[in-house]
């Protein structure tokens, strides 16, 4: 059985979106399924990370075509962006109304025509009985559903975040008409795939209103995560953020509440070091000044997914942030589950009813509080800070190995299967 998976991310690829359908393809051929991955022959991508090149599959087939992007008109936005980082992204005022408002839903909508005519070449000659599609960028759908009203193919259209209600949308301050537009591409996509793939159960309710048959499979951790070595923790009270970190998901509570701990407690002043692994928005960087954090704060930058993987086995505390905006209780973060297999305490802020919150209950791997509850969030801290003080902290994950991407991509296996 042959599978297309069409997908903008892909290594050398850095970052989170490209890790999920990396590791799918890694472990497809084990349940007898061949997958031919669709991808682009000259991305600009905002970060680049060579070593994932190594896993992938050496036997698989890979279809490449260029994408033309409106950005690459606009070089003096390249620089600035490659200097900013990509979390600020949608600080750029005139641009991101333009980003909007005029290339919907994306500006890899230019890729759309190109990729339908020369993958329709390719499944003229060669057997395809079943198409995937991933997103965001969400445009990667309409090649999908093109191929799918042309040819007698079932499809898979897999949402790694919302479309419409993808958090960082309003920035882009689009007009009643590039909203409309947005959403009825949307519902056609929902509406004509033959499964709609998502990656919480909250998503899976929304996009359930529309589709007629959508399922999840959450994101997961690999065997690279879980790799034994002589972990020495760090010396100081760290809590450690690994990845991107973008404005909606400014922790503002969390600076207040150590600012009061540092004033209250010398001796925790002293013990504390936060560290930002990863692009981080300035507007962060400007919180953490503004409560006089600034020498208690390192900012590592972006590093491989193996370095990465290093920050997280040696922080004493790992936080987690979920965007403090509407519809984000199916936010289920890529970091979060090698998180769980750092086996470190979760520090984590987010709605105490989401999908998030679920799982760091029924794993046992941290707390939660809300963005309003700043009690809550000193209490969590000050239990974590007594630990490290004491006895050490240590956390005992439960039932985590449901996360591995192997036992994931079975259960994608099974999908196609029934398709």
């Amino acid at each position: 059985m042959k599978v297309l998976i069409i997908t903008y991310y892909w290594p050398p690829a850095g970052g989170s979106g490209v890790q999920r359908w990396l590791k799918f393809v890694k472990y497809l051929q084990s349940f007898g399924i061949e997958p031919i991955v669709y991808t682009v022959d000259n991305a600009k991508y905002p970060k680049v990370d060579k070593s994932l090149i190594d896993e992938i599959p050496e036997n698989i087939k890979i279809l490449k075509q260029p994408i033309w992007e409106p950005s690459d008109l606009l070089f003096w936005k390249n620089k600035s962006l490659q200097k900013k980082g990509i979390s600020n992204s949608t600080n750029s005022g005139f641009l991101s109304f333009v980003r909007g408002n005029f290339f919907i839903p994306d500006p890899k909508v230019f890729w759309v025509k190109k990729s339908v005519n020369f993958l329709q070449r390719f499944i003229n000659n060669h057997e395809v009985d079943v198409i995937i599609s991933t997103g965001p960028p969400h445009s990667i759908h309409l090649i999908a559903q093109k191929i799918h009203q042309n040819n007698t193919i079932k499809w898979i259209a897999d949402f790694r975040d919302p479309w419409t209600d993808l958090y960082y949308n309003k920035e882009f301050k689009q007009l009643n008409f590039a909203k409309n537009r947005n959403s009825k591409l949307e519902t056609n996509v929902l509406k004509n795939a033959d499964c709609v793939l998502t990656v919480s159960n909250q998503l899976k309710k929304e996009f359930s209103k529309t589709a007629k048959n959508v399922k999840v499979i959450t994101n997961g951790f690999d065997d690279e995560v879980l790799s034994e070595s002589n972990v020495i923790l760090d010396k100081k009270f760290t809590i450690s953020y690994i990845g991107l970190l973008p404005k909606q998901s400014n922790p503002k509570v969390l600076f207040s509440v150590l600012n009061q701990l540092c004033t209250e407690n010398k001796d925790f002043k002293k013990d504390l070091q936060l560290n930002f692994i990863g692009d981080i928005a300035d507007e962060i960087q400007l919180e953490i000044q503004k409560n006089n954090l600034l020498e208690n704060t390192s900012f590592l930058g972006y590093v491989s997914h193996k370095k990465a993987i290093e920050f997280q086995k040696k922080a004493q505390v790992l936080l987690l942030l979920i965007p403090n905006v509407e519809h984000n209780k199916g936010i289920l973060t890529g970091k979060l589950f090698e998180y769980l297999t750092a086996k470190r305490p979760i520090l984590a802020i987010g709605p105490e009813d989401g999908d998030l919150a679920t799982i760091l209950k029924e794993t046992k791997a941290g707390s939660i509080s809300d963005f309003n509850h700043p009690e809550k969030l000193k209490v969590a801290i000050l239990q974590f800070y007594q630990q490290y003080k004491t006895e050490g902290l240590k956390v005992s994950t439960l039932d985590i190995n449901q996360y591995h991407r192997k036992e994931l991509t079975q259960q994608l296996a099974t999908i196609i299967k029934n398709l």
